[in-house]
């Protein structure tokens, strides 16, 4: 513990005043988070529409720019891991949980319960419904967790600057980064951290609760999922201890091969020719659709302006609140890669394989709805296993899918714990073990206050409060990094 900075135990201090809080006053708790959350998403949505369509345009722009060749690392430096290895860490630790939680809950809901325009359960509703799921897990996610990961690859990797958000401000704002300033920066980036790592364990935590309750008839309860958070928090600190190149590696390859045989049987066993033409037909229209849908914020119909913010807002809040930890896992395991092979990589591959999940699970789902089977008016983290109720071989498949979610859970705690670690040693490559175990402790005690005082709901609002102040951070990174870039592109061609 002597290599921390005052940034750990500032925000230690801040994650335990809030879990105390829960813990003693739930109701005074869940009060303040809802009306934090209700005038962030109300006077701020469409900031949230902006600024996640101006990720993705700026990476675009690098791609295709002559940037894309400035290499993210020193010129010899050489990738650390194979590309089926690089694309299985990655996705495990950008999505994970919520590709489990909501690959049936999303499409389902869009079509049967809340269609944002169309009527419930019409045609209408049903192709918005594949295609709004894209529109959430597509390119603009992948292009918040991109911008954190490339600025800070390029200045740790190729500038030597320390792995911490405030480094990559030092370009724009100099030695105040050093101080005060820098401290603050840094704090806020652990805190959005924990609070948006530790909603993803409680929607795990929620969903094998749900999984249990379905097949065991096990109460869907706060102290069933209190349990489950401790028996996760105690395999995921197991694996921590083993490190980057053992545990989070082998976990990841592990989910990847859980993932895809999940996939397989649904795609096999469900309706195989109607879930790839609606994957090969959403595919266009998702394309069709992006700039309309990117802006979109309906201010002449309330009813949709509420769904925008209940969904698309929400989702945009979760990946910004999620963009530091996973940047900065995505960053620690990019070295000496390209610009362009690194933006390419990070936004076409997982977005293509989160198109195919949302299009087995998703059409699978909807057809268990129109086959009899209730699955809109199943809770959401039960709706995975009403579809398996619907196809062959339905115990075997939950069992499966319990296993899979556990993983991603395993990964993604184990992931966070690695990244809060760095980012209050000063950015230590390797933090240590005490670091990293107080970190898992503290999300996952947050995870259950949240999951105590309002239980998903909770969650959500805590994640669109976290991500707003960080996502003014993120906007100032990117000055930081193209005024630096420029400098770099300069020195190059001389």
């Amino acid at each position: 513990m002597k290599k921390v900075t005052s940034v750990f135990w500032i925000t230690l201090g801040i994650t335990l005043a809030l879990s105390i809080w829960g813990s003693i006053a739930p109701s005074q708790f869940e009060d303040s988070s809802v009306t934090v959350m209700d005038f962030i998403s109300g006077h701020f949505g469409w900031f949230y529409l902006i600024i996640v369509s101006f990720f993705v345009i700026f990476c675009l722009y690098l791609i295709f720019s002559p940037y894309g060749k400035i290499k993210l690392g020193k010129h010899d430096d050489k990738p650390e891991f194979s590309y089926p290895t690089w694309f299985a860490m990655l996705f495990s630790a950008g999505m994970g949980i919520g590709l489990v939680f909501y690959g049936v809950a999303s499409p389902v809901s869009h079509y049967i319960k809340t269609p944002p325009v169309a009527e419930p359960g019409t045609v209408k509703a049903l192709e918005d419904a594949l295609r709004l799921t894209f529109f959430h897990y597509g390119v603009h996610a992948w292009a918040i967790y991109a911008v954190i990961a490339l600025v800070l690859a390029y200045f740790t990797f190729r500038h030597d600057k320390p792995g911490l958000i405030s480094a990559a401000l030092e370009p724009l704002f100099g030695n105040a980064m050093e101080g005060v300033w820098g401290k603050t920066v840094d704090v806020i980036a652990v805190f959005a951290t924990i609070v948006g790592v530790a909603t993803t364990l409680g929607f795990g935590a929620a969903q094998i609760n749900g999984g249990l309750s379905y097949l065991l008839g096990i109460d869907n309860a706060f102290w069933v999922q209190l349990v489950i958070i401790l028996v996760v928090t105690v395999l995921f600190m197991l694996s921590t201890y083993t490190g980057l190149s053992k545990g989070i590696k082998y976990l990841s390859n592990t989910n990847l091969v859980l993932a895809a045989l999940l996939f397989l049987a649904v795609l096999i066993l469900g309706p195989t020719m109607y879930i790839v033409n609606s994957f090969t037909n959403t595919i266009g229209t998702y394309i069709q659709s992006l700039p309309i849908e990117s802006f979109r914020i309906a201010p002449n119909d309330s009813d949709e302006q509420q769904w925008i913010i209940d969904w698309t807002v929400f989702f945009w809040a979760w990946w910004i609140a999620w963009s530091p930890f996973v940047g900065i896992f995505i960053a620690r395991i990019s070295r000496g890669r390209t610009i362009r092979e690194f933006l390419s990589g990070v936004l076409i591959v997982p977005s293509v394989v989160g198109f195919l999940w949302f299009s087995a699970f998703g059409m699978a789902g909807i057809q268990a709805q129109n086959s009899g089977v209730d699955i809109a008016g199943l809770p959401d983290e039960q709706a995975l296993f009403g579809m398996f109720s619907n196809l062959p071989f339905s115990v075997v498949l939950s069992i499966l899918a319990l296993l899979l979610i556990s993983t991603f859970f395993i990964t993604s705690a184990d992931s966070a714990t690695f990244v809060l670690g760095m980012q209050t040693t000063n950015g230590s490559l390797s933090p240590s073990t005490p670091v990293k175990f107080v970190w898992g402790f503290a999300q996952s005690a947050i995870a259950a206050v949240l999951l105590y005082t309002g239980g998903l709901q909770a969650l959500q609002n805590a994640l669109i409060s976290a991500a707003f102040p960080f996502s003014i951070i993120m906007l100032l990174m990117i000055v930081s990094f193209y005024k630096a870039l420029k400098k770099d592109k300069k020195q190059l061609s001389k």
